[in-house]
């Protein structure tokens, strides 16, 4: 079993040096992609053994030979099946991971830089930033799948929101796993800096079709003193996806970063959030919603890391399961030595809708700070049956009630998404995903599979 594994890890060695051969770069970039290559032969594919992984088995991820994906322009897409009315002038779209600029809009982004980011590496008017960010929050040197994506940089997205600019329309980034010849991996890599006193609203969005695939993306995002970013990310890929994602942020000082996250697709996900105060008067709030169906495994590890005072955290992730559903929530909260005032708060709430649904929860506080506000809670439970009675007594069914505190768990999650469609598409989304109904609704989202 080990020699099949080494055989594996392998094939990603001749797909890499593949990649070297055809798109040289920078001699800074080949030097860390390199360092991350030997990174990740030295760590390979996380397993069960190590703490961070214990509830997540990656064993059938590792077993597949998945062939590196190519941006199939062969392939007709239109970008207008990606995006949301109020993203439809402004969105980027990447095709395994490539960046398409027939299927992007950026004509009124307003100042905003838009790049491919081997465009903006070789720009000399960008080169430095990317330089100076590229790779610093993300952390590849002791995790094996983001040293993976990095030494496989070969496309994707940097933005540079230039100080003092406000921008009133989200952008959105849309990632297309496609994989019409077989199983095919990907490793999308976005770079978000928004210098002083900007203020920009980002949405993520991940489809894939009905093929096996494996996405491994890394986002990373710089707040410079200021700033502030309202981060909405959708997780909709295919059933017989796997999505392996980082989501590492930097905060300034009095610097603002507001995330929520949805995930309601894919076979297996897991979503690792990292957020780093290293200046005073920051404020971040984390948020998520996983709802997780019958054969779907989804896992969200959040760390956020409070290094000097007066900074405030606020995370509710919730998670609604059914079916044989199983899902993983773990939270760390850092305060460091001289984090003084800081305030934070954390909170997972988990629905169980199926006697077979399964829920891992491990909320965790670390503080070294004695003058601080801090607090943490998990809970796991069913469907209250008083409750229910309740609606009965009003005249309402027992499935349509159950649906309706379902949605009420959700919808708190889900108010918190910034753009108006998007919220009453997932509504419907949350309501198929319970194969529910409470009336008339907008439109579901389409799936990738819906799409092609």
């Amino acid at each position: 079993m080990a020699t099949e594994v080494v055989k594996r890890e392998n094939k990603y060695q001749q797909a890499f040096e593949a990649l070297k051969a055809r798109k040289p770069s920078a001699a800074w970039i080949e030097l860390l992609r390199d360092s991350a290559m030997d990174r990740f032969e030295s760590l390979g594919f996380p397993t069960v053994a190590e703490e961070e992984w214990k509830y997540t088995n990656l064993a059938e991820l590792s077993r597949l030979h998945f062939n590196l994906a190519t941006a199939n322009k062969g392939v007709e897409y239109k970008s207008a099946q990606f995006s949301f009315p109020e993203t439809a002038d402004n969105q980027i779209v990447l095709v395994n991971g490539t960046f398409r600029h027939d299927l992007s809009t950026t004509e009124k982004l307003a100042g905003v830089v838009v790049l491919d980011l081997f465009e903006a590496i070789s720009d000399a008017r960008y080169g430095k930033v990317v330089r100076e960010y590229l790779a610093r929050n993300a952390n590849y040197h002791d995790r094996g799948l983001t040293a993976l994506n990095t030494a496989f940089l070969e496309s994707g997205v940097f933005v540079l929101v230039p100080r003092n600019i406000e921008m009133e329309s989200p952008l959105q980034i849309t990632f297309v796993a496609d994989s019409p010849a077989g199983h095919t991996a990907n490793f999308p890599r976005v770079l978000l800096v928004a210098e002083e006193n900007s203020s920009v609203k980002l949405v993520e969005r991940f489809v894939s079709g009905r093929q096996p695939t494996f996405t491994n993306a890394v986002v990373e995002i710089v707040l410079l003193d200021g700033a502030r970013l309202k981060h909405d990310r959708l997780q909709q890929e295919g059933s017989e996806a796997f999505h392996i994602a980082t989501t590492a942020a930097e905060l300034g000082q009095g610097s603002s970063y507001n995330s929520t996250a949805i995930n309601l697709g894919a076979k297996l996900a897991r979503h690792d959030v990292s957020v780093v105060m290293n200046h005073e008067g920051a404020e971040c709030w984390v948020d998520g919603l996983y709802v997780v169906g019958s054969n779907q495994h989804s896992d969200t590890h959040s760390v956020i890391d409070h290094k000097q005072p007066y900074c405030n955290s606020h995370q509710l992730y919730k998670g609604i399961l059914d079916g044989n559903g199983r899902a993983v929530f773990n939270g760390k909260i850092f305060v460091r030595e001289g984090a003084q005032k800081t305030d934070a708060m954390q909170t997972n709430k988990n629905l169980l809708l199926s006697p077979q649904a399964r829920v891992d929860t491990k909320p965790q506080l670390e503080i070294y700070a004695d003058d601080v506000k801090c607090a943490h809670g998990a809970a796991v439970g069913q469907i209250d049956q008083e409750e229910l009675f309740y609606l009965a007594t009003r005249g309402i069914d027992p499935d349509l009630g159950k649906s309706l505190l379902t949605y009420g768990f959700a919808e708190e999650v889900i108010g918190k998404i910034g753009v108006e469609s998007i919220r009453a598409q997932l509504d419907q989304a949350v309501l198929n995903q319970i194969h529910a109904e409470l009336g008339p609704q907008a439109s579901s989202p389409a799936g990738m599979s819906d799409m092609l």
